[in-house]
This record gives structure tokens, sequence and C-alpha cells, in this order.
């Protein structure tokens, strides 16, 4: 098993080194929410090193989300996502330790869900929908001190390459971005790092006969939520791994995607939209 497990982290070594594989394997990340962002998530933090998991979800896996969830197939359908994803972290990395909370997470039980691991947690992920609970948790990891990155909205997008992490406040172009920023000033939020798309959302039409409530006019792509799950985790792991965050790195990434045109020009548009 120790020759498997040491396996399993060369190619990581090679650019992280040995320190920082360690760094992770000691490490303590915190996923809320188990869907097309959140489990891809958890996927690439395991397969990055990371030794102790706590994931967070009430839902069970349903036929629909086998587009974009990677605890989906038939096999699982009806299952709980938490058990689904605690035996898919086992099969990657049978040593790393998992903690599973079948339960929503809310506003009202933020601090039951994450104060009892407050002394170890090195990250927190938040991979939840809903508005308010993302706001709450905003303000408590503020008032905490815990290192938090929050997931923007998926839906209505088709171009990755427009995916960014940012401080909420310097996000353009993002609708859900727009609604976080007004809330977050009210509840008093100096700042809070997120993944977001500057990408114009694809214009949809709700299915006919549907209520406004079911909102049939948001659709996802098989490859968006995976990649930003991915995205967040990489950023999870050069945080704790300590590699590859340092600001000239950035610098130098950023110089790079200028070079190949990969960041789109800020246009008088998308600065309105602060």
């Amino acid at each position: 098993m120790a020759d498997d497990a040491q396996s399993a982290t060369a190619k990581l070594e090679v650019i992280l080194g040995q320190e920082g594989v360690e760094r992770l394997r000691a490490s303590t990340v915190m996923v809320l929410g188990l869907g097309g962002v959140g489990s891809n998530c958890v996927e690439a933090l395991v397969r990055g090193g990371v030794g102790k998991l706590i994931v967070v979800d009430h839902d069970v896996v349903q036929a629909s989300n086998i587009n974009r969830q990677a605890i989906a197939f038939h096999s699982t359908i009806g299952r709980k996502k938490t058990d689904v994803m605690s035996a898919m972290i086992a099969d990657i990395n049978p040593s790393a330790e998992v903690i599973a909370y079948d339960t929503f997470v809310l506003a009202e039980n933020l601090e039951e869900v994450i104060g009892a691991h407050l002394d170890e947690l090195d990250y927190v992920v938040d991979a939840i929908d809903t508005v308010s609970t993302k706001l709450a948790l905003a303000r408590y990891a503020e008032t905490c001190g815990f290192e938090l990155i929050s997931s923007m909205g998926a839906a209505n997008k088709l171009h990755p390459e427009c995916f960014r992490i940012a401080d909420l406040y310097d996000t353009v172009n993002c609708p859900l971005c727009r609604i976080m920023r007004k809330e977050a000033r009210k509840r008093g939020v100096g700042r809070l790092r997120v993944l977001y798309s500057c990408e114009d959302p694809v214009r949809t039409v709700a299915r006919e006969g549907a209520s406004r409530r079911e909102r049939s006019d948001l659709g996802t792509a098989s490859f968006v939520p995976p990649i930003m799950g991915q995205m967040i985790a990489g950023e999870v792991i050069r945080s704790i791994s300590g590699i590859g965050c340092d600001k000239q790195a950035k610098r130098d990434a950023m110089r790079l995607a200028d070079t190949i045109g990969a960041r789109p020009p800020e246009t008088a548009t998308t600065k309105e939209a602060r």
C-alpha cells in the first residue's frame, strides 16, 4: 500500500516537490455542494493529494445529473451524493480521510456544519446554489478567518477560456456576481475570492408551459461545471502546496494570456456591469 501511495503522488512531486505534496497530504479541505462543480472539484482534490476531505450535500443522484457530475452514472441514480462521493474518494486514495455530512447547507446552520472543523480547515470551497447562503458563508469566512473560494454561475455558458478567478468586486459581465456584489456590500463583506465567467450567457427560451420557478431557460454544457471544479481545485492545491501561486507566476500567466488573445478586451459594456 505504501508503494501504491508513493506511486500515486510521483507525478505530483515532479512539479510540487516532496514538501508541497506533504503539505497537501496533511491538509483538510471542505467542499460544500456536490453538484457539477463540487463533485468534479472533490475528484481533482483527492487526485491532487489532499489528505482529508469534508463533503456536504443533501441530494441524491438524478438522471439529469449525468451530463456534468463526476458521481453521476446510471448505476448511482437514487443514491445519496455523499455516499457516492465518499466511495469515489476511497477508490482513488484509500488512505484519504473522509467526513461526509448528508445535510443542506443553509445560512442558519453554517456554524454547525463548519464550526467544528475551524481549527483544521485549510480551505473551504463554496459550490452551492443559494445566494443567501453564499453571502452568509462569505461573511462567516471573514469573521472566522478561513480561506474560501466561491463558484459563480455555470448556466448558459459555453466558453471555458472566459473563466477567471478574481475578487468578487473585480468581476465583470456576470449576472450572479452583480447580485452578489450588491448584497455583499450591504452585509459588509470586504472581499470574496470567486471563480466566474466574463462570457455573455447564451440567450435561451423557457420551455413552453413551464413555470418561472422551474427556470427551464437555464441549461448546462457537459464540460463547463467540470472545468470550473478543476479550476477551483487548482487554486486550492496551489495555495496549500505553496507552488505556482506567487505573484510573478500569475503575472507571467496573464501576460501569456494576453499574447495568445485568451483574455477578451474589457469593453464599455463590461465596465458598466461591475
